[in-house]
């Protein structure tokens, strides 16, 4: 059972577009709306996996870049979070994220202010003979299974969350977090494991 229809829309969405091509899904899944993927740009088929059982709020937006690639585990719930793939995300089963959660492999923007500065005028919508956007780094970001991530928390490019861990409301964090840990904080910290 899922309330996606044949024609990829979905079931009395208020979003009049189909879910793109390039996104599959598994049996049991839940999207309140088609608009949660209007920002799906991926060239890669699949460039989104969502496994089954899985529900998706309206409140999420799946970015997914022109090389960017996302997958995501059986049972899990996104409530609000926005996952942002230049390169790779991967979410793993049984994963809990809520609201105003950003996931991010990517800098989009480079560190360097001459490239930055080059960056503002590529992105410019109106402005004549736009240069190209100089190179930005990304690095996969891996969450394993039955993670918890709370709201407002932002996992950057690089980072691994081990499994059964959970990320504390307004964490940022920037390093790899281990199995069965609790973090929180800027950067986030280890404050506790679970036995």
């Amino acid at each position: 059972m899922t309330n996606i229809l044949p024609d990829r829309t979905v079931e009395q969405d208020w979003y009049s577009k189909p879910i793109p091509e390039g996104i599959e899904w598994g049996d049991g899944c839940y999207f309140e709306t088609a608009q949660i993927f209007r920002f799906f740009r991926s060239r890669h088929r699949p460039g989104l996996v969502i496994g089954k059982n899985c529900s998706c709020y309206s409140g999420c937006s799946f970015s997914i870049g022109k090389e960017g690639r996302c997958t995501v585990g059986d049972y899990t719930l996104l409530n609000g979070a926005l996952v942002m793939a230049e390169d790779l995300i991967e979410i793993g089963n049984y994963c809990i994220i809520s609201w105003n959660v950003g996931i991010a492999d990517s800098d989009f923007h480079p560190i360097d202010p001459v490239q930055r500065h080059q960056d503002a005028m590529a992105l410019s919508p109106f402005a004549e003979g736009r240069p190209e956007r100089p190179p930005i780094k990304t690095a996969p970001v891996r969450i394993k299974d039955n993670v918890w991530i709370g709201m407002g928390a932002v996992i950057l490019k690089g980072v691994t969350i081990g499994e059964n861990s959970v990320v504390a409301a307004g964490a940022i964090v920037t390093k790899d977090v281990p199995a069965n840990a609790i973090v929180a904080g800027n950067p986030a910290q280890i404050v506790k494991y679970l036995k």
